[in-house]
């Protein structure tokens, strides 16, 4: 089974798909909407993205995507993620000058980089990083990757574990065209986006059909429209199935009182490490 994902070998996105299909074939892709569209052309059977980060908050492209996408979610995987500084054999730490990552490594590695005064230059993914830095050392520059990432490059792994908090997890969708047969054996969430009237407690409603039904909510996230200014939607992850009775009552009244609601996908939830 082939399951895409964006980034190069050692990424961490490309660990969740191993964490989530050990026998799997993961592929990486330069960019999210490739993976999506490697999944809606059938060019693989999975793909898996990030969505939030513990610490830096969510990724607003996924998401953007998700909306735009006929694909389903059919499954969620929660990485711990360890960032470590890499450099090229026979670095040392205190020759570091400046760091080369990805937006959100560095952001979660900010006060490391601070404390050590370093410059960080920001790249469109680790693993990537990890391999040019391999393939093109410049003198005083140093990657944050993973650990797997200085393996797969023949890197010397400096510090590990430099990010700031350490309950530093990623969550990660797993996407399908087709939607999974249910596991009565697994505890469920579902996702779901959708908008609401601009009339006052419009929002209050909608949120209020799941608290009326004794539904739980764990996310909530407000994105702008792309169709018109100052519009917004509401991307919400709730616990339990669709199907449950509950939460099919909560959805039944989500869609009285909303403008439009789309289901992304149902399913087992995850664990931290």
């Amino acid at each position: 089974m082939k399951i895409a994902y964006q980034g190069l070998e050692g990424a961490f996105s490309e660990e969740a798909a191993l964490r989530f299909a050990p026998e799997a074939r993961p592929v990486g892709y330069p960019t999210f909407h490739q993976v999506f569209q490697a999944v809606q052309s059938g060019e693989a059977e999975l793909g898996i993205v990030p969505v939030e980060n513990a610490v830096a908050g969510s990724i607003n492209q996924t998401y953007d995507l998700l909306l735009e996408s006929d694909l389903h979610v059919v499954g969620e995987v929660i990485v711990h993620v360890r960032h470590c500084l890499l450099a090229p054999p026979g670095v040392a730490l205190e020759e570091v000058r400046e760091v080369v990552s990805h937006p959100q490594a560095l952001a979660q590695c900010d006060g490391f980089l601070a404390e050590h005064g370093l410059k960080g230059i920001p790249v469109f993914d680790t693993a990537g990083a990890a391999r040019e830095l391999a393939e093109n050392p410049v003198p005083g520059r140093a990657a944050i990757a993973s650990e797997r990432a200085a393996a797969r490059y023949g890197l010397n792994v400096l510090k590990c574990g430099i990010e700031d908090f350490k309950f530093n997890y990623t969550r990660f969708f797993v996407l399908s065209r087709e939607e999974r047969p249910r596991n009565p054996e697994a505890r469920y969430k579902t996702s779901v986006v959708f908008a609401v009237r601009h009339r006052p407690g419009g929002l209050y409603d909608a949120i209020g059909a799941f608290a009326g039904h004794d539904v739980n909510l764990t996310k909530i996230e407000s994105r702008p429209r792309k169709d018109r200014p100052w519009s917004y939607v509401f991307y919400l992850d709730f616990e339990g199935h669709p199907e449950d009775p509950a939460p099919a009552r909560a959805l039944l009244a989500l869609l009285r009182r909303a403008a439009f609601v789309k289901v992304l996908g149902a399913y087992p939830a995850a664990q931290n490490e």
